[in-house]
């Protein structure tokens, strides 16, 4: 059975978005050269990239990025499965930076927890936060996104596919619901 597909942002919606999220960013920090991006495998990743480039734009420096899998500090491997672990890339010494966990969707709030966890062993930030592109609520724990795409309640069964043109071939957010 196919699985019905619902816009929820369009490539000019997503657009605006990132570039809305780009700036609370740096409206968040004094000094934008200590902020570290940090996408979460698989598609916080691509993220943190596009949003690292957006805020290059905007600030007229590179933003250091880079990815962090937690997939080893999971309490729930034997509920979601595992899946091909990815090496964590660090561009630069955590150690008092302003670092920005970037995933594209918050659930259950499990992977963010294991990213904390799995980020403790990499050094000390000043701050860490957390940035997620959609927020769909069911949180199992009180983990909430300090920057936030959109909020979009769903079903438990129901999914949230961001696509990205470097990834995807298209661009937006959407909402998977079985047909």
């Amino acid at each position: 059975m196919a699985a019905e597909r619902v816009e929820i942002l369009s490539a000019d919606e997503l657009g605006r978005t990132l570039n809305r999220l780009a700036s609370q960013m740096l409206e968040s920090v004094a000094d934008s050269r200590q902020l570290v991006l940090l996408g979460i495998p698989t598609r916080g990743v691509a993220l943190a990239r596009v949003l690292a480039d957006r805020l290059e734009e905007l600030c007229g420096h590179p933003i250091d990025c880079g990815s962090l899998d937690p997939t080893f500090h999971r309490d729930d491997l034997e509920r979601i499965g595992t899946r091909l672990t990815t090496p964590t890339e660090l561009p630069a010494s955590l150690d008092g930076r302003e670092v920005v966990l970037v995933d594209d969707v918050i659930f259950t709030g499990r992977t963010v927890r294991a990213a904390l966890e799995a980020l403790q062993a990499w050094g000390r930030p000043r701050r860490v936060r957390l940035l997620a592109m959609v927020d769909r609520g069911h949180r199992e724990l009180p983990i909430q996104p300090d920057f936030c795409g959109r909020v979009v309640p769903t079903s438990r069964q129901e999914v949230i596919a961001l696509c990205l043109e470097s990834i995807d071939g298209e661009e937006g957010v959407f909402l998977l619901k079985d047909a």
